[in-house]
């Protein structure tokens, strides 16, 4: 019975669990215990709650310290603290923290169940609002100046109005071009903090000293040319929000204070010596993988756990070709505004050519592609020839179609010859190297051996046999083959294909 919403109880006092659960339950509440601070957040990374009761006093981490978890985990969880020990201390403390409410011990069972009647009400609320604007973003197939309406976005978009409220740290991942600062705007002006600051942090190119100019400011004196004290850019972003593009190329000693800003919320200018506090949200942005940086030394290992709170991960635009002919169309009308040029459309044989290639250089690539044909067009209708050489000259791989006869056929066989035609058609394309058909094929080189071996798939020389020796092994077997290491070598040393 769950009429009237889930309920997460924590409290390591057992006749309280049972109190609660009684309680709750005769309410129509569904009810889980929990005796201590570890088994509810766990809970609460397992399942949805409507609401939390935390006890205030628990050995292990204490009611506010599990707050802040569960906050961690469901920023928009109403969380009911109850304790003992009333002070107005702690009940500030709990309000700070993002409690819902303070009651204490013993408690009325009437106002409990008041106050969590209004939590439960206010969750459903939030999230019939968060639902109502993911609905406005679905029939807009955008979110700010973010295009898209595939899955992939879909799932963007909805972690975009999740996260945004709250002032997380967020790390957005993906590689060039697929819309990283877009994303961060979309965080920004969804946020509470959308009225102040928006400020860009270019991370790399610049040695730390001027770096460290530019993010915490300047004492005068600080160093030659430094005549006159200077603002950071953290504190220009206070209580807005500042995003590092590409903070993989941040130095390692710049890395620390930035560590410190994070942790503290607190810095202090070049050559200064006076703390400076900011409320800045923080939102990073990589290309790179920064778990191996770390794991190389690149990188810091506490940092980059303090970036990667909530992670943010775009993908490319070859995994969402569906968005092609939507930022096509978007593409089109803004630059046919821009050069006067109205009614403008794609021929399906352009559009084809689109779909068609993998677009390495993402959504940028694709806008520059879009521009150039807008800028050359002559007519409203874009044709291929509109279409750049490199893109009309890829060739997206196209599975053959095959047709089941209505004797049906042996899967078997079917697998096995497909097999044999793809390693066959790589060796060709390779001229008979191993290794390079291995990476065509995106396997190992002594998987693509052994695939040989087992097809019977008999090795040939690239270049000239001598006759005495074309129909003979080492061993004068006929038809002998011949040893042949991972990059398509024999054992004399001479490249080999199949015949």
């Amino acid at each position: 019975m769950n009429r009237n919403g889930s309920i997460l109880v924590i409290d390591d006092e057992e006749i309280m669990r049972e109190i609660l659960d009684a309680l709750l339950t005769r309410q129509g509440y569904g009810v889980r215990l929990a005796e201590n601070a570890a088994q509810g957040l766990e809970l609460a990374r397992t399942m949805s709650f409507d609401a939390a009761v935390v006890d205030m006093m628990m050995p292990g981490m204490d009611g506010i310290s599990a707050l802040d978890e569960l906050k961690k985990i469901d920023d928009d969880l109403p969380v009911l603290m109850i304790t003992a020990f009333a002070s107005v201390e702690n009940a500030i403390a709990a309000i700070k923290r993002g409690a819902f409410d303070y009651i204490t011990k013993p408690f009325k069972n009437d106002e409990v169940l008041g106050v969590l009647r209004n939590a439960v009400a206010q969750r459903r609320l939030v999230t019939e609002n968060r639902a109502l604007r993911q609905n406005l973003q679905a029939h807009a197939n955008r979110f700010g100046e973010i295009i898209g309406r595939s899955s992939r976005m879909r799932q963007v978009f909805d972690l975009i109005i999740q996260a945004a409220p709250s002032r997380t740290t967020i790390l957005i991942n993906g590689e060039s071009g697929t819309g990283k600062e877009l994303v961060a705007r979309a965080l920004h002006q969804n946020s509470t903090r959308s009225d102040r600051a928006f400020i860009t942090v270019n991370s790399g190119n610049l040695p730390p000293d001027l770096l460290e100019s530019n993010l915490f400011g300047h004492v005068k004196g600080a160093f030659t040319g430094a005549v006159y004290p200077k603002k950071g850019l953290f504190e220009l972003a206070d209580k807005g929000t500042i995003f590092f593009d590409e903070i993989g190329n941040i130095p390692l000693e710049t890395q620390a204070k930035l560590l410190r800003v994070i942790q503290e919320r607190e810095f202090m200018r070049l050559g200064g010596v006076e703390t400076i506090k900011v409320d800045v949200r923080i939102i990073a942005a990589t290309n790179v993988d920064l778990r191996r940086m770390t794991d190389d030394g690149r990188f810091r290992e506490d940092l980059y756990y303090r970036l990667h709170v909530i992670t943010v991960q775009l993908p490319a635009l070859r995994d969402r070709r569906d968005d092609v002919p939507l930022l096509t169309q978007h593409f089109l009308q803004k630059y046919g505004e821009e050069n006067h040029k109205t009614h403008l459309e794609l021929t399906p044989e352009a559009l084809d050519l689109l779909m068609d290639y993998d677009w390495p250089g993402n959504v940028r690539e694709l806008e520059n592609v879009i521009e150039r044909a807008v800028v050359l067009s002559t007519g409203t209708r874009l044709d291929a020839d509109l279409v750049p050489d490199h893109v009309r000259s890829s060739k997206r791989f196209q599975m053959p179609q095959f047709v089941v006869p209505p004797e049906g056929i042996s899967y078997k066989d079917a697998e096995i010859a497909f097999q044999r035609g793809l390693i066959e058609s790589a060796l060709e394309q390779a001229g008979g190297v191993q290794k390079r058909a291995a990476e065509l094929l995106h396997i190992k080189p002594t998987t693509l051996n052994e695939m040989i071996k087992r097809h019977d798939i008999r090795p040939r020389r690239k270049r000239g046999t001598p006759p005495n020796r074309a129909d003979a092994g080492p061993e004068g077997h006929e038809g002998g083959d011949e040893a042949i290491d991972d990059e398509g070598v024999n054992d004399e040393g001479e490249e080999v294909g199949v015949e």
